[in-house]
């Protein structure tokens, strides 16, 4: 493993648009802590983001990990330019000659695609542990590490979105139309939802329907494995109250949409090696 491994970070410590790719995307997940500036103010209504509670414990576990999720294309670009530069600079085909078995390749590229997602797994527990010491009203032991599944679902939802990035990449071979592919797999999963919505418009509760079919899709799966936090805070809520409105949304961490995740990451690599075995390099 750490063999493989360590030809994959040789390969991108020289590759420039790497290296600045992943900078790029570490210094947006740290630049979540710039949130704590943002203040509105309309009138007499005034709103600053850090008192109205977001990095409070054990909320920030939810709301860093969905804003951190927003970013994980930045780190796609590394996951098919690292795709694509093997057959651009044929050291895919080097590597094969080299007595690297066409497995043990796949297998470099998944253990790269694990890494990327454990690290910023990390990253993104270190500057919500720090953001929360300083601006949380709750700092017990057992408040501050409950919740923690957000991150758990972090990291499956960067393993299963690198996956698909890392099939893509092998399958179109251009990192550019790799990216479009996945955007052209969202676009066909929105319009699929938009026919199933058509479809059960004569049904009381249509959501109900549509989400139980959508949900086993994989772009849907890996966006229902965080739920957007904002209507989870408690000025929401009151403010929702106070128009006639309860909430009655669950934010938990399905253990189902981790299955189906974990599925659809499966298949992802698994077609990878399958694609490259049956490919004439």
């Amino acid at each position: 493993m750490f063999r493989l491994l360590s030809i994959e970070f040789h390969k991108l410590k020289y590759n420039r648009a790497s290296k600045v790719l992943s900078i790029i995307y570490f210094g947006l997940l740290t630049s979540i802590a710039l949130i704590a500036a943002i203040k509105f103010e309309f009138g007499n209504f005034k709103l600053h983001l850090a008192e109205a509670g977001i990095f409070n414990f054990p909320y920030i576990w939810h709301f860093n990990t969905f804003i951190a999720a927003i970013l994980k294309f930045f780190l796609l670009l590394v996951i098919v330019s690292m795709m694509s530069n093997e057959y651009s600079y044929k050291t895919l085909k080097q590597n094969l000659i080299d007595g690297l078995s066409k497995k043990e390749f796949i297998l470099s590229k998944f253990y790269t695609v694990i890494a990327f997602s454990l690290i910023s797994t990390v990253f993104v527990f270190v500057v919500s542990l720090i953001l929360g010491f300083f601006y949380s009203d709750y700092n017990e032991f057992s408040i501050i590490f409950s919740d923690l599944e957000y991150l758990l679902a972090f990291f499956i939802k960067l393993l299963g979105f690198f996956s698909f990035g890392l099939f893509l990449g092998i399958l179109i071979k251009r990192s550019a139309f790799a990216v479009a592919g996945m955007l052209v797999w969202f676009i066909g999963e929105s319009i699929f939802k938009g026919y199933l919505y058509w479809s059960f418009r004569g049904e009381k509760i249509p959501s109900e329907k549509v989400d139980s079919i959508m949900q086993f899709l994989p772009l849907e799966a890996m966006s229902n494995l965080i739920k957007e936090p904002f209507s989870k805070l408690g000025a929401i809520r009151s403010a929702a109250n106070t128009m006639g409105e309860a909430f009655t949304k669950s934010y938990d961490v399905e253990f189902l949409t981790i299955l189906i995740v974990l599925f659809w990451t499966f298949i992802f690599i698994f077609s990878s090696y399958k694609l490259l075995e049956k490919r004439d390099l």
